[in-house]
């Protein structure tokens, strides 16, 4: 560390005879030292701290109203991570005196009457030390933010993949970019009212955007069938929940659990009757019941190629209806209770007009 930089450095200095801070002013002033702030009342040192945040603090112990140990307990207090050395001004020598002294936070000791060239050097070496601790601290939280800045990077990355995958099989299939946004945003929405916390709702926003991600695994002859289903081919058509489910397993991240979770089991209904695995009531998990509701509500509002939009009011008649038999009735409670937010989120990400 340069000579100029050095003496650039503020130094708190706290002691309550005059005669002592005078000294040690002409000290280090000689030495070029040019910030230096005296005080003879120990009741200020803390909000003269706060204010000049020094590189270094030297301390006298036996002063009136407060003592350097009752100093040092405040500095501590602080939680400082950039605490700068604390060095004792002291007369006294005793070993329990010294060890108290260092427990209580002190770096170094200089002993009364002043050493011109041991106080400089101690002066110079802890400051040069502080500086180094500053360096360190300094590099670690660039490096810190740079991690965070990658991190998230990397998670903006994932989560538009993960869009673009689910509106992959949605455009196979419904001919439709936007499903996906309102579905997911929709699944928040309804996590959020039953009291999940915001890092699981925002889970659920990124992981049910590829419920129907198995579609893609299903033969075109079928997913593109514009009229009903033979029997065999509703059956080959009920796979895509097990398709999805494998294509997503196998990664230990909560966000492909849950998106593999959703993809499995967002066609299983509250009465058993769904599908893959005829699942009832508690056993499909909470993000699969909270995707099926969705899904469905926006899958009746807006346009197929083999159906018109239903109406708002027809839709939720037939939540209504389904309440205990395709969904879970508390569920049902709640979205009700969301519509407003609910129709929010679907004109939100309406379909853009079609170009004439």
């Amino acid at each position: 560390m340069s000579e100029e930089s050095l003496s650039k450095e503020c130094i708190l200095i706290i002691d309550d005879e005059p005669a002592n801070l005078k000294l040690l002013d002409k000290m280090l002033r000689s030495q070029g030292y040019r910030s230096l702030v005296l005080v003879d009342d120990p009741r200020v040192a803390i909000d003269l701290y706060r204010t000049t945040r020094p590189a270094l603090i030297l301390l006298d112990i036996n002063m009136p109203h407060l003592d350097g140990y009752q100093v040092m307990e405040q500095l501590k207090a602080l939680n400082d991570p950039l605490l700068p050395p604390i060095v004792i001004l002291t007369a006294q020598y005793g070993k329990e005196y010294l060890l108290r002294a260092l427990a209580a936070g002190a770096r170094d000791f200089i002993g009364k009457p002043f050493d011109r060239n041991e106080l400089l050097m101690r002066v110079r070496n802890l400051l040069d030390a502080q500086m180094a601790h500053r360096l360190v601290h300094d590099q670690k939280a660039v490096l810190e933010d740079m991690v965070r800045s990658r991190t998230e990077e990397l998670r903006h990355t994932r989560l538009q993949i993960v869009q673009r995958l689910g509106m992959a099989a949605e455009y196979r299939d419904e001919e439709t970019g936007n499903h996906i946004l309102r579905m997911s945003h929709m699944c928040a929405l309804l996590a959020r009212a039953i009291g999940w916390s915001e890092d699981d709702c925002e889970l659920i926003l990124n992981a049910s955007p590829m419920h129907d991600i198995g579609k893609i695994g299903i033969p075109d002859n079928i997913l593109l069938k514009p009229g009903k289903f033979e029997p065999h081919e509703w059956e080959i058509m009920k796979t895509h929940a097990v398709i999805g489910e494998k294509l997503l397993d196998g990664d230990d991240s909560d966000l492909m659990r849950m998106a593999s979770e959703i993809a499995l089991t967002h066609h299983e209904k509250w009465d058993g009757s769904g599908y893959p695995n005829g699942l009832a009531g508690e056993a499909i998990p909470l993000s699969g019941r909270i995707a099926a509701l969705a899904d469905v509500f926006d899958a009746l509002t807006s346009v197929r190629p083999y159906k018109k939009a239903w109406t708002v009011e027809a839709a939720v008649d037939l939540i209504k209806d389904n309440s205990g038999r395709h969904f879970e009735p508390n569920l049902v409670e709640v979205f009700l209770q969301e519509l407003p937010g609910i129709l929010t989120i679907r004109a939100r990400f309406a379909e853009p007009a079609p170009h004439i």
